[in-house]
């Protein structure tokens, strides 16, 4: 195995769980709020990066980038509240079961029309930020050939880690600080007793969703803006399922820090040589799909913790 090459896969492998953790906080607003597993995660990322690119590009409004980005940011915040009221509103009262059916047929609608309105092409993202020589890191307690090893990373990464982690201290201080935020966090604790106090439940939600598709939104352009932009974005949530359950379905650190622990483990798994450790063919295997590796730890965790790291112990007597 190749040992010196192990710092430069596991960082750059945590770095790619910023995003990640953006789109693993819009599921977990919407289970805090409301107690419902949105499954059309994916899709409302899609379509708000969509829009974005669409404001942006030639083909469509050509608009500034920053401009683009905060329309698009507003047709995800519409979405959200669209979809609240539209679908989920009315089936108040109605088994659990049912409504998550409903997420996933939401899911389905608005790939459908993702598809019938932008197509099915793959699109160049505008770069965010201005990418020029990677940066350059010296590790001198990791030495290869009496050499100090150099950590190599691409700046675009480093920069959408470090917005990811900004938006993340945002949603904290927001929650931390303002009315609504402290309203959103009585009504995840009891319903019945947020009513109680004056603070309306439906308006909760549908600031919930409207937020979740904000934050969302963010990670897909992030990722869009390193990878580019189809209708295969969607996939990405694949990762931020695990990294919610592993972190704790109730908890937007446990969500962070499952979505950075997902990453690092992805970028392990990509580390090339891994023969000694796993035998070859093993190695193989699972370089070639390495996005089943979330659900590996996932079981691993759920068996020795079912809660997740950071979730909520909770007694039901019978």
């Amino acid at each position: 195995m190749n040992w010196q090459l192990l710092p430069q896969f596991a960082i750059t492998g945590f770095l790619n769980g910023g995003p990640i953790a953006l789109i693993a906080l819009g599921i977990v607003l919407i289970f805090k709020s409301s107690e419902i597993f949105n499954f059309s995660q994916g899709q409302m990322l899609l379509i708000g990066t969509l829009s974005t690119w669409w404001f942006w590009a030639e083909e469509g409004l050509g608009l500034p980038l920053w401009a683009a980005i905060i329309l698009g940011l507003t047709v995800s915040a519409i979405l959200g509240l669209l979809i609240e009221r539209l679908t989920l509103r009315p089936m108040t009262g109605q088994p659990l079961l049912s409504i998550i059916l409903m997420t996933l047929a939401l899911s389905q609608f608005l790939q459908g029309m993702a598809i019938l309105t932008f197509g099915t092409t793959q699109r160049n993202f505008p770069a965010i930020f201005e990418v020029t020589s990677p940066y350059k890191i010296s590790l001198p307690f990791f030495t290869y050939n009496n050499n100090p090893m150099m950590l190599i990373l691409k700046q675009n990464l480093v920069w959408s880690f470090g917005v990811a982690m900004l938006c993340v201290i945002l949603l904290w201080a927001f929650f931390q600080y303002t009315r609504t935020g402290l309203s959103m966090r009585a009504t995840a604790e009891d319903h019945e007793t947020a009513q109680s106090v004056g603070i309306r439940i439906n308006h909760i939600f549908g600031i919930s969703w409207a937020l979740a598709g904000i934050i969302g939104t963010v990670g897909g352009i992030l990722i869009a803006t390193a990878s580019g932009l189809d209708l295969s974005l969607p996939i990405v949530v694949l990762a931020a399922f695990p990294a919610v359950l592993l972190g704790g379905l109730e908890s937007i650190p446990g969500a962070v820090i499952g979505s950075l622990l997902i990453g690092l483990t992805q970028g392990l798994v990509a580390l090339p040589n891994n023969d000694f450790i796993l035998g070859a063919e093993a190695a193989q295997v699972i370089r070639s799909s390495s996005e089943i590796i979330p659900y590996i730890i996932l079981l691993i965790v759920l068996v020795i913790r079912p809660d997740g790291l950071f979730g909520q112990k909770r007694i039901e007597r019978i």
